[in-house]
């Protein structure tokens, strides 16, 4: 329904309909009025938005327009060049365009914001104008009209004429605003027919001329655009004819790099790690290094594949010797030093293997250092050893290291010089009375370096080669608290000597990350050092590397819970020390054979009427092993044996891990072999394979004696259950019969013949009959 029309003749009567009508009218024009206003706003935003998509798609356009294609090769086919000239193309359509919507926005201020503008102030800014003096003059009037009605009779007719007069012209100046403001009000009205909505038409024009224009562009563009695609297609035809060539190539450099390597204008060329010296310290930095041997010319550029850039300036020199670094000498591995002729210093290099460290030295004529044989030579591999003068060596270097330098920043990571630190051991390991404490000769990097090297140069690790892999298994172990007990049980399992050389390291080094925060050696930090420290691998293998941050780790829970591990017995049962770990020990590290301690710690026997009989484990000559005598009951009254209980070390020792042959080793995987654990007291036992345990006081016998393992062609006895990881093994449970059983190429190894298939058996798993 409409707004109703205003009538002039109600000006005059002033009715309450009149007055209903007049709000109507007013409530549309402040209706419209907001209206126009959110409008403007809401141009205005549009406005706005068109200029910012026109400067980012001039920006688009732009970046378009300045990249330029570079085709592999020294020239360019027809399509090539037509997909390069295709970037500056777009920009040059996207330009035209923006050009175009530039000239729309332009006008849009005066096409569409200004008349709207200027409507709202000039018309309906007028109406209400009006309204206020239609407003005003009504309350004059009525207010003049009341005040003459109460005038008195009595009054003089002078002055009531008076009144009278005064009250008409009121009355006539009303009326003539009431029909002004009326006449305004329709003309607004009226108005906004065409000046509100003519505005939204010019700019709606606009916008199709822009978009027509665009419309145009495309058609211009068209030819363009279809000899483009036909470049796209064939450039994808040839990519993917070439592809498979291009794979093949590769995979024929990933088999034998060596044959398809390019020609290079230079004898040897790669990376390698330059030492860089500096009074605070030395740091190694990455170089790209060529040379050319007839020129013997070194060039070496610091570069960082990392971030892709250089680092430094380059670096050319003539070479004059090239010398391989002592093993010895250096903390690194696969160093080198060469002297330049007209340089004052000699480099040392780092190659990224030995085979490249080998063709660097073969390009430039290396030489192999000469050895010095005198009494300073460098303390070898299992000089020192675990008594008195170790021990007093641990203990003066700690308390010297406690007493000068604990709070010494980069403590233990920080080494010191090789020759001091060889002096200062060989020193502490003779005769000689070294003061720590108060002199000032020996720097705390010094004394720090001497206690790793000792710990290094030991026979065997201090965490022992054989509980190496129990170590690092319990690390990996998923529960916290598991690991945590675990380590603290293999702990108590150490030679004696080894746990207390053991327990003083942790002590001191848990001294060392209770200062951390002067010294900055967190237990994570003295982790990562004393890691390689005390274990050891006896082969370097991939996999023993992947299991040095399990090392790191088992150092770190032994600093973090010291107190507990060391002062407090595991809550499993009192764990004794192993005595086949201390004599194996003693023996060194050369031999691979199979160690005793490698042997299950139980062993099955047939019952046999006789009283005691003494059983011998056929182990390498050179070891000397402990065997139990067995004391095996028979009763008439009953077919049960008697069975011993077994201690809580004798039970960890049942499971063990059985050295594999080195030939059958998968590099991916490490072999497992574990005897089955022993049935508790209360648990029924087999007739034909009764269990007994060793006595605590094991007979010491020689295995000097000939083997029976050198017999050929002798039945032997399963003692234990195992199972093959390998094709060349055998799979078996307790009790199986072996023919023709003879000694292996391996050693700890035997052959023999189970069901016709003849394979390899573990030594300390079987018996011979």
């Amino acid at each position: 329904m409409g707004l109703p029309a205003l009538e002039f003749s109600d000006c005059y009567l002033d009715s309450p309909q009149f007055r209903d009508k007049i709000k109507s009218h007013e409530a549309e024009l402040e209706k419209t009025n907001k209206f126009i206003k959110a409008l403007i706003k809401d141009g205005k935003a549009l406005i706005q938005a068109l200029k910012n998509l026109s400067v980012a798609k001039r920006k688009f356009a732009e970046s378009l327009n300045e990249f330029k294609f570079q085709c592999i090769g020294d020239a360019e086919t027809d399509d090539e060049i037509c997909i390069a000239k295709s970037l500056q193309e777009f920009a040059g359509v996207l330009k035209n365009l923006e050009d175009e919507r530039g000239r729309l926005i332009e006008n849009a201020g005066d096409v569409l914001i200004s008349p709207l503008e200027r409507f709202r102030k000039e018309q309906i800014g007028a109406s209400k104008e009006a309204k206020k003096k239609y407003d005003k003059e009504t309350e004059k009037y009525c207010s003049v009209l009341e005040k003459h009605l109460n005038l008195s009779s009595k009054k003089k007719d002078s002055h009531l004429q008076e009144a009278d007069s005064q009250v008409d012209v009121v009355r006539q100046r009303f009326y003539e605003v009431s029909l002004e403001y009326v006449l305004k009000v329709h003309e607004v009205q009226e108005r906004k027919m065409f000046e509100f909505v003519e505005p939204l038409l010019a700019f709606l024009q606009g916008l199709f001329t822009f978009y027509h224009h665009g419309y145009e562009l495309a058609k211009d563009f068209g030819h363009f655009k279809t000899q483009l695609q036909i470049s796209i297609q064939n450039t994808r035809d040839r990519f993917e004819g070439t592809r498979p060539e291009v794979e093949s190539l590769m995979k024929k450099m990933k088999e034998n790099p060596q044959e398809h390597q390019s020609i290079s204008p230079y004898s040897m060329e790669g990376y390698l790690f330059v030492q860089k010296k500096s009074p605070f310290g030395s740091s190694w930095v990455k170089h790209y290094c060529t040379y050319q041997k007839e020129s013997r010319q070194v060039t070496m550029v610091p570069f960082d594949q990392k971030t892709g850039g250089k680092i430094g300036d380059e670096e050319i020199f003539i070479l004059k010797s090239c010398i391989r670094r002592k093993t010895d000498s250096i903390e690194k591995r696969f160093c080198f030093d060469i002297e330049g002729a007209d340089r004052a210093t000699i480099i040392t290099m780092q190659a990224l293997s030995e085979e490249d460290r080998r063709l660097w030295m073969e390009a430039m004529d290396g030489r192999e250092p000469v050895y010095n044989l005198n009494k300073d030579n460098p303390i070898s591999e299992g000089a020192a050893q675990l008594d008195k003068v170790g021990f007093d060596l641990m203990k003066k270097c700690i308390h010297a290291i406690e007493e000068r330098g604990i709070n010494e920043q980069g403590l233990y990571r920080i080494v010191g010089v090789n020759s001091r630190v060889q002096k200062l051991l060989g020193l502490l390991m003779g005769t000689a009375d070294v003061d720590l404490e108060s002199s000032t000769e020996w720097e705390i990097k010094t004394i720090t370096s001497t206690l790793k090297h000792y710990l290094r140069v030991l026979p065997a690790p201090l965490m022992t080669f054989q509980l190496q892999h129990s170590f690092i298994k319990a690390a990996k172990m998923d529960n916290p608290e598991s690991r945590l007990s675990e380590i603290h049980k293999y702990v108590h399992r150490l030679p004696e000597k080894n746990k207390t050389m053991l327990e003083i390291t942790i002590k001191h080094l848990a001294n060392v990350s209770s200062n951390h925060k002067q010294n900055l050696m967190t237990m994570a930090n003295l982790g990562v050092v004393f890691g390689p420290t005390l274990f050891r691998p006896q082969e370097e293998t991939v996999a023993a590397i992947m299991d040095i941050k399990f090392q790191n780790i088992v150092v770190e829970i032994l600093i973090e819970n010291y107190e507990k591990i060391f002062q407090m017995i595991p809550d499993t049962a009192t764990v004794q020390p192993n005595p086949l770990l201390n004599s194996a020990q003693k023996k060194g590290t050369e031999t691979k054979t199979a160690l005793c301690s490698q042997r299950p710690l139980m062993v099955f026997q047939t019952i046999s009427n006789e009283n005691e009989k003494q059983n011998s484990i056929a182990i390498s000559s050179n070891v000397s092993v402990f065997v139990p005598t067995v004391n095996a009951i028979s009763t008439s009254k009953t077919n049960r044996q008697s069975v011993h209980s077994l201690g809580s070390g004798d039970a960890e020792a049942c499971t063990m891990k059985l050295d594999r042959p080195n030939s059958l080793l998968n590099p991916k995987r490490k072999p497992s072999l574990t005897s089955p654990l022993p049935p508790s007291p209360s648990s029924p036992l087999s007739p034909t394979s009764p269990m007994v345990s060793a006595p605590s006081s094991p007979v010491p016998v020689s295995s000097s004696d000939s083997s029976p393992l050198s017999t050929q062609n002798r039945k032997a006895r399963a003692l234990y259950a195992c199972k093959a990881e390998h094709d060349s093994e055998l799979s078996f449970s307790a009790g199986t019969i072996f023919e023709n059983v003879y000694s292996s190429r391996e050693p700890g190894w035997l052959e023999g013949t189970l069901d016709g298939k003849t394979g390899l058996i573990p030594e300390n798993y079987i018996e011979f009959l």
